[in-house]
């Protein structure tokens, strides 16, 4: 048995098994699971406790060491065209597949609440602008607030592009030997993939229980056709539209990162492992890497999308409303435009979900029914959302060298 394990103990295999395992260990053994949790969240902190340093630092790096303003230009339009786009089809096809099935009948939500509704603020795009401007960097750093530290990287970054060659040299020096510095605690961290993997599974199987998964079978198989059809044709599609290389050689390469996705339940977590693959293994440059990947962290969301749009139009259907062809198109402009503002963090996309079920009239209290399932679906959306990131990295990466 040891002999076996020594022969496959490739880092992805481990992984896999450790998922696997946990699957097992959750079903078997729920209470031990429930008890174990300490492991998995350390393995999430270790992650978190790199990402506010490396994405400022490879931003700031990244836009300073573009050179000009005319280069961050050139890969900032591609980055953000990619991003809006395959998010756009992610939706589409989350479109097409619930008129296709059509899953949920009508149920009354008499006796449903969701009680974190009540929490959530009235949704207004000019204070959702105004979020991503930081007051107070320090504050912004110290609470992890990425989009705010990403928009002061950029603008610190840009400044240097300004200043004497001599002093903006030191500081990118500076930011460039803090990026390896977090990326080298990174590859430490990552040597114990396979023992957080298997406690954070273990743990969200034992508290999810089967029987709720039963019960929801149709709306958590849709769910995850869809996520499976975007990450493996949707999103290998536009790679090799847009790069004219093998996408399936690129995403064997990076599979790791997905599968770091899927256990973890965060995009940000996950960063510190997409920005050290995408260069080591995927090829993708180290520019594109530290100027792509954190941005994607923050606003790529196909995997969220995807999946905010089914849940809607299932309360839809649970509802009995019946959302015509142009509500269903507003729907979906609505998804993709707030996408931005889901942060990277587990379940916030259920803080989105509501001020979506707002905006269109649907009752919040149906989301009681499917937020039971809500953490493993995350796990899934997760996945796909850094599939996507590493997806469009590849494509500006190949896009920007062929421009230069």
């Amino acid at each position: 048995m040891f002999q076996f394990i020594k022969q496959h103990s490739s880092l992805n295999t481990l992984v896999i098994f450790g998922i696997v395992s946990g699957i097992a260990f959750g079903i078997i053994l729920p209470e031990i699971a429930l008890q174990q949790k300490m492991l998995g969240t350390a393995f999430v902190s270790l992650l978190k406790m790199l990402v506010v340093p490396l994405v400022f630092a490879s931003i700031f790096s990244a836009v300073s060491g573009l050179g000009t303003l005319e280069q961050l230009k050139n890969i900032g339009l591609k980055t953000i065209f990619l991003y809006v786009l395959t998010t756009a089809l992610s939706v589409l096809l989350a479109i097409i597949a619930m008129n296709v099935f059509n899953i949920g009948e009508v149920i009354s939500s008499q006796g449903l609440e969701y009680k974190k509704a009540s929490e959530v603020a009235e949704f207004s795009a000019q204070a959702m602008l105004l979020s991503f401007i930081p007051t107070n960097i320090f504050r912004a750093l110290a609470s992890g607030d990425l989009m705010k530290v990403i928009i002061f990287g950029i603008l610190l970054g840009i400044a240097t592009l300004f200043l004497d060659k001599k002093e903006h040299q030191l500081l990118l020096n500076f930011s460039t030997a803090l990026t390896n510095a977090m990326l080298k605690i990174a590859e430490w961290v990552i040597k114990l993939t396979p023992i957080g993997v298997f406690s954070l599974i273990s743990y969200v199987v034992a508290e999810q229980g089967i029987d709720v998964i039963i019960g929801l079978w149709k709306y958590i198989l849709l769910v995850l056709a869809v996520l499976i059809i975007h990450g493996t044709i949707t999103l290998p599609i536009v790679l090799s539209l847009a790069t004219k290389i093998n996408p399936y050689t690129y995403l064997n390469a990076i599979r790791e990162v997905p599968l770091m996705a899927f256990s973890t339940a965060s995009s940000a977590a996950t960063l510190p492992v997409s920005m050290k693959v995408a260069q080591e293994k995927g090829g993708v440059s180290k520019e594109s890497a530290a100027f792509v990947l954190p941005l994607g962290a923050t606003v790529s969301m196909d995997g969220t999308a995807a999946y905010l749009t089914i849940a809607v139009m299932y309360i839809a259907n649970l509802s009995g409303v019946v959302l015509s062809f142009g509500d269903q198109l507003l729907l979906g402009i609505t998804v993709v435009a707030l996408s931005v503002g889901v942060a990277a963090l587990p379940s916030a996309s259920l803080v989105m979900m509501v001020v979506i079920l707002n905006e269109i009239g649907l009752s919040v209290e149906y989301l009681a029914i499917i937020v039971a399932v809500d953490r493993i679906l995350d796990m899934a959306r997760t996945s796909v959302n850094v599939t996507s990131d590493m997806v469009v990295t590849k494509a500006v990466d190949i896009l920007s060298k062929k421009s230069s």
